[in-house]
């Protein structure tokens, strides 16, 4: 018998992931302030990359769906990078951006994508967490499978030790962003890069 992904959600979905998947993965966050974007990895330094994602410079390589809350809206015509913080071209000013975030294992990215669809990104104070787990962890779970074994996952908050769970309550973060208060995912692989980012503007 096939097991069913919620049993062990680090591994993704058993069948191969495709627009669909993706999509419906995406829609997870309809009710959040969140970017989802994924770009090509053009060369070992991957940080230009990560700045082209934040400029809308690239599209998905692979022509799928992501989530862009600031279409249309002014604030791109200042600046196309809005919200973030793009990464300095400058060596000290990249080290200093790239200080802010912190590499996490694999098994603790399908949690941290799940606290970063929450309410306040906050899965303890999560009304009926319990009933929607495991749809949620199914998601992630899909947006983790298009990141293959050996890509690189970070993030913008230390929840301490080798074994991060984001289930517990977050309470600090480096953010990359404009606002005071945000947290994300960067993952890097040997061909994408990708940004699934939640914003708290209040």
């Amino acid at each position: 018998m096939r097991s069913e992904p919620a049993h062990d959600p680090t591994r993704g979905p058993s069948s191969c992931l495709d627009a669909a998947m993706w999509s419906a993965a995406v829609g997870m966050y309809r009710h959040r302030y969140s970017f989802i974007a994924v770009g090509p990895r053009t060369g070992e330094d991957w940080l230009p990359d990560v700045a082209e994602i934040m400029r809308r410079e690239v599209a998905d390589p692979r022509g799928w769906r992501g989530k862009d809350p600031e279409v249309g809206e002014p604030e791109l015509l200042e600046d196309p990078a809005f919200p973030f913080r793009v990464p300095p071209v400058d060596e000290e000013g990249a080290a200093e951006w790239r200080s802010g975030l912190f590499e996490i294992p694999r098994h603790s990215v399908t949690r941290l994508l799940v606290m970063l669809a929450t309410n306040e990104m906050n899965v303890p104070g999560q009304h009926n967490f319990a009933e929607r787990r495991a749809g949620m962890e199914r998601h992630a779970a899909a947006i983790l499978s298009r990141f293959p074994e050996g890509s690189t996952f970070f993030t913008n908050t230390d929840q301490g030790g080798e074994n991060p769970d984001f289930y517990e309550r977050v309470s600090t973060c480096w953010p990359l962003s404009q606002y005071v208060w945000d947290f994300g995912l960067l993952a890097v692989s040997d061909d994408e890069v990708a940004l699934v980012w939640s914003f708290d503007a209040s």
